[in-house]
């Protein structure tokens, strides 16, 4: 019975964490594409944001998007206001501002890398190609079905042909969804 028992906690443990995205750091990222190139996710958050925290519980969860996300892209979850020192394309970004008596739910200052990306709003996506440019941010709270719509344009390198609004408005019209 105990092994039983044990068997199933342990397959239930391992299905719950494949439904889980792979994050990494910025860091191990960059690492990674010099291996095996695959464009970058980049989730930008901070600890006191209200619609960060909705994004990791309900749509980092969706299955099809952890799926998806885990197959085309290195995923990063990158604290705008963390101390973690990135070097990004030949410069090392730190937070030598931060101030690490306030609590988690307090603001701090912004990482240089998140200002160098020029991210003014949490959450905000950053996409980035194979050669870890910057492909677009994606700004605000977005559902599993909202977010897509641009996993699919990028991964898929659809987003080279969308350069004008009208371009955008019907790459969605013709998009079908299937998160």
């Amino acid at each position: 019975m105990k092994r039983v028992l044990s068997l199933v906690i342990l397959l239930v443990g391992f299905y719950v964490s494949a439904q889980e995205i792979n994050w990494m750091s910025m860091n191990d990222a960059l690492e990674a594409q010099k291996k095996e190139p695959k464009k970058i996710f980049a989730d930008i958050y901070t600890d006191w944001c209200g619609p960060c925290k909705l994004m990791d519980k309900r749509t980092f969860t969706n299955k099809k998007l952890v799926e998806y996300v885990n197959e085309h892209f290195y995923a990063v979850k990158f604290d705008a206001e963390g101390t973690e020192e990135v070097n990004y394309q030949g410069f090392d970004y730190k937070n030598p501002n931060h101030d690490a008596s306030k609590s988690d739910k307090a603001r701090n200052s912004q990482h240089f890398f998140a200002h160098a990306l020029k991210v003014r709003a949490y959450p905000t996506v950053v996409f980035f190609d194979e050669n870890s440019d910057v492909i677009s941010p994606v700004v605000g709270y977005k559902t599993a079905q909202q977010l897509e719509v641009y996993l699919k344009m990028i991964a898929e390198d659809e987003y080279k042909n969308v350069t004008t609004k009208e371009d955008w408005e019907a790459y969605q019209s013709k998009f079908k969804a299937t998160f």
